[in-house]
């Protein structure tokens, strides 16, 4: 306790104790250099022990004059070689914020987000970039977990991304699989990201693959993006990862029914988890018959076939296995050059998509458009122009 803070406590012993009724206001007393009041029913005798007093309101000076005291630590504008430096000196905490810069829908922050990521380019690319994908029920956070506290346990460091497409609707991630994350987040050489939440679905992909390109110039060597949810997003999740990975379970077989054939031809390796207790037999018959299905369908890697392998995230059997199938998919896509023109692409494509993201969001701002578009519905909605017509017509506007 400082001379300062024995100082208060004398002055409170001699001050007469404020009379509630009256309108008279209590001595002021000074507690951090403020001037503060403590309330009526704080013990006359009150010590040190007792830290209760009132702080008036945000516009006295006195408050303000405080400020500068007590910075609040996130308040600190960061330079771009503050970004730069923390993320390259991989702590977490400047990640977690440039991954927010970057998350940012001002042009402002945009810009210095930006700048961040193309001064720490030459330091990405180093990662294992895997997509989960699973049908509901699949166990997809416990699996994850266990992957990740096995990925951690052999020096590895692991970066957990989500994707979430329902957060364009409601604003915010999922909160439920942060949680059920828990245990995995507390780890020292992991971390974990809910799913920005981006206004459309190419929205939350930019931001996503922004996030995968910082966590890599952090020295995190394997980063895993989950789809949160059941959505159009494998696609998209399968464009910005070099392994996708489909999770399902056992079923009476309706396993089919609840994954379409579509993700399954996306799928690098198909995990059949829970393979624990008495549902081991049942996993095993839907591994014979997932191996024949995937020998028909076209392979989304060129000279890989993809296999099925079991796991239990509960017993953390398989667990290890599917990271060895994962370290002999990259030895092979290594090898025939697979990965790199696999990057090169992803990351062409990803730029179109952002022109044309760009492109759109400045048609609809114009004014032009704004003032006309409803207009415009209403005559295509009631059919006195054809659609392509109105198009046109707004576009060729400007």
């Amino acid at each position: 306790m400082s001379d300062d803070d024995h100082h208060h406590h004398h002055q409170d012993e001699s001050c007469p104790p404020p009379k509630p009724a009256t309108e008279k206001k209590p001595p002021v007393q000074r507690h951090d250099g403020c001037p503060q009041p403590r309330p009526d029913w704080v013990p006359e005798d009150a010590t040190g022990g007792f830290a209760t007093w009132l702080v008036e309101g945000v516009r006295t000076s006195g408050v303000a004059g405080t400020a500068p005291k007590r910075p609040v630590p996130r308040r600190r504008q960061l330079s771009v070689n503050d970004y730069v430096e923390g993320v390259l000196a991989r702590n977490p905490m400047v990640l977690g914020r440039a991954i927010t810069l970057a998350e940012s829908n001002s042009p402002a922050h945009r810009a210095l987000a930006q700048e961040v990521l193309t001064k720490l380019l030459p330091h990405t690319g180093k990662s294992r970039r895997v997509g989960i994908t699973g049908i509901p029920g699949a166990g997809k956070s416990t699996f994850i977990e266990s992957l990740g506290f096995s990925l951690t346990s052999n020096g590895h460091r692991v970066a957990v991304l989500a994707i979430d497409p329902s957060s364009t609707i409601h604003g915010g991630s999922i909160l439920a699989d942060k949680v059920r994350m828990e245990k995995l987040g507390r780890e020292p050489n992991a971390f974990i990201r809910p799913s920005p939440s981006g206004g459309s679905l190419g929205g939350v992909a930019r931001k996503t693959r922004e996030a995968i390109l910082l966590c890599e110039a952090a020295g995190y060597d394997v980063v895993i993006v989950e789809t949160v949810g059941v959505g159009q997003n494998e696609v998209t999740v399968r464009s910005m990862v070099d392994m996708f990975l489909v999770l399902m379970i056992a079923g009476a077989g309706d396993e089919m029914q609840g994954i379409k054939k579509g993700v399954i031809e996306l799928a690098d390796l198909l995990v059949i988890n829970k393979a624990d207790g008495d549902n081991v037999p049942r996993c095993i018959a839907a591994q014979a018959e997932m191996k024949r299905v995937l020998h028909y369908l076209q392979r989304p890697t060129e000279g890989w076939e993809p296999p099925a392998v079991l796991a239990s995230a509960l017993t953390g059997r398989g667990v290890d296995d599917v990271w060895r199938t994962t370290g002999e998919f990259f030895k092979t896509v290594t090898l025939t050059g697979g990965l790199q023109s696999r990057r090169r692409a992803q990351a062409v494509e990803w730029m179109h998509s952002l022109i044309l993201e760009s492109l759109k969001e400045r048609f609809y701002a114009r004014d032009d458009v704004k003032a006309r578009l409803s207009a415009m519905e209403n005559a295509v909605a009631d059919g006195r122009l054809p659609p392509l017509a109105a198009a046109l017509d707004l576009i060729g506007n400007g």
